[in-house]
């Protein structure tokens, strides 16, 4: 890969600081290098932008202010998926813009290299660039179309975009970065038959009709292996993505069923506390009815053949032919 600019590598500093060590990617808008922070003593990424071809020589000056104001504007993004903008230093008159160094392949190379990923991992991917893509928008740098290249794969783990400006002085859509992740994941995924693929279409076309908090939320559940669910958010082929409301329903997607409706009074005439007196006349009735009954069963008891049997113990047993008393021979039954 030729050298832009007459610069030869480790030969050139710049801006008394950071020492040009080899080319990481070039484009159409500049080149991005690996250097050493010589007062940090750590290494770096330094883009330096490249002036379209043909662009008069007194435009000059407007496009590299804008491209200042974008590169400060990118280091308000606080966000582990978005390259940190470590800040903007000028050689010759030209902003070169200084970001942590993020080691590992971009999306486009390792497509490239070994096609499509698993579902799984395409999902993982999409939520990460999309959490960090929500960020910048809050942050008011929002990206102007994230493709493969600007997707870093780091060998850390993490997935980082790069490739932000533009937004300061031409503001876009909220609904642009949806488009852009849809044809992100469209590229990347190797299986577009499973809620993976409901995302995806989801996603396509002029105005999305879902939210970007339905989608990540999604992403991460297809990503974690999780199965479709049709009450919450966007789901798979069985259940299409919902926007923020639930139609006509006017609850929020994701929100948990309303509680059901509490058991009212049972129908009929209202139930009233029994009284007390009856009950209480009742129950004196009762008691003298037994202690009378009691009284007449002592009295008929108290004949002859009744009193009190060996050891002083009442006997219970039967009179009248054929009965045994007590201490006698049992009658064999006939």
């Amino acid at each position: 890969m030729s050298t832009p600019l007459g610069y030869r590598g480790s030969m050139t500093v710049i801006a008394g600081r950071y020492r040009l060590l080899d080319v990481l990617a070039e484009g159409t808008t500049g080149t991005v290098w690996r250097a050493l922070d010589e007062t940090g003593h750590h290494e770096v990424a330094l883009k330096e932008f490249r002036a379209p071809a043909g662009l008069p020589a007194e435009e000059l000056p407007l496009l590299y202010a804008r491209r200042e104001r974008e590169a400060r504007a990118a280091a308000r993004i606080s966000h582990p998926s978005v390259v940190r903008v470590l800040g903007v230093v000028t050689e010759d008159g030209r902003p070169w813009v200084v970001t942590e160094l993020v080691r590992g392949l971009t999306l486009a190379e390792t497509l490239d290299a070994d096609g499509p990923l698993p579902a799984r991992e395409a999902a993982r991917v999409g939520a990460e660039v999309l959490s960090g893509l929500r960020a910048a928008r809050e942050a008011g740098a929002p990206h102007r179309g994230v493709g493969p290249g600007q997707v870093l794969l780091a060998n850390d783990g993490r997935v980082v975009v790069t490739g932000f400006g533009g937004a300061p002085d031409d503001p876009t859509d909220p609904g642009e970065d949806l488009r852009a992740l849809g044809a992100l994941l469209e590229a990347a995924a190797d299986d577009r038959s499973g809620p993976l693929g409901a995302v995806i279409d989801g996603l396509r076309g002029e105005g999305p009709a879902v939210t970007a908090d339905q989608v990540e939320r999604e992403l991460r559940r297809v990503a974690s292996g999780g199965t479709p669910r049709a009450e919450t958010g966007p789901v798979g082929a069985s259940a299409p993505l919902r926007t923020g409301r639930d139609g006509d329903t006017g609850t929020r997607a994701g929100a948990p069923p309303a509680p059901a409706p509490t058991a009212g009074p049972p129908s009929g005439p209202p139930r009233t506390a029994p009284r007390r007196g009856p009950v209480l006349v009742a129950g004196i009735v009762g008691a003298l009815l037994l202690a009378g009954a009691l009284v007449y069963q002592a009295v008929r008891d108290d004949g002859p053949d009744t009193g009190p049997g060996p050891g002083g113990v009442t006997s219970t047993a039967p009179t009248g032919p054929g009965a045994t008393g007590t201490g006698g021979p049992a009658t064999p039954p006939r």
